[in-house]
């Protein structure tokens, strides 16, 4: 059975900001167990009503019975970090999911977000920078980086970064992504 569908998640909370594409993830994979799914999709849904301890123990649960599935992994990462503050192991969840779907973004952005309620914000980066390299198509992650306020590299490196010649290259660099863009 595949399960394709669009999850709506509510994007506020107090801590940090869920990003606005965990709203609209799609899922694109097979599950094994049809009850390990329905613990998995009764955690989202908890998830979005910000019931986190609830939503926790469901996806504890569907991680139970399907081991190697990576958004069950994830989503039980996220999940514990929200609920219980239990920041490496969180962590670990969500590494763990990487390697068994590295083109997956949705993974990187729950390792992201782990991050990010960990007080990482500079391994959140790198995270969504290692996504980029895996799911380079999938442009949440470089909106999420961008979210973050991550500013690019300084055109000409010698020089400081408000210095008149590195603003005008700057800006005319952005006006030349900005056309190279799909958008």
């Amino acid at each position: 059975m595949i399960l394709r569908k669009g999850c709506d998640v509510d994007t506020q909370r107090t801590q940090v900001e869920l990003s606005d594409e965990f709203a609209k993830m799609k899922f694109d994979w097979a599950a094994d167990d049809p009850e390990a799914l329905r613990d998995f999709k009764s955690g989202i849904r908890l998830l979005r009503d910000k019931s986190y301890n609830s939503a926790l123990a469901y996806f504890r649960r569907a991680n139970e019975l399907e081991r190697n599935n990576p958004y069950f992994l994830s989503y039980y990462g996220l999940a514990l970090a929200l609920a219980e503050r239990k920041w490496a192991d969180a962590e670990r969840l969500c590494e763990s999911a990487l390697p068994l779907r590295r083109n997956q973004a949705q993974l990187y952005l729950n390792l992201a977000e782990v991050c990010l309620l960990a007080g990482k914000k500079r391994d959140a980066v790198e995270t969504l920078e290692v996504g980029l390299q895996h799911a380079a198509r999938d442009v949440r992650l470089q909106r999420k980086i961008q979210s973050l306020g991550v500013r690019n590299n300084s055109v000409l490196g010698f020089l400081d970064r408000r210095h008149p010649l590195n603003r005008t290259l700057g800006k005319v660099r952005h006006r030349f992504r900005k056309l190279l863009s799909p958008h």
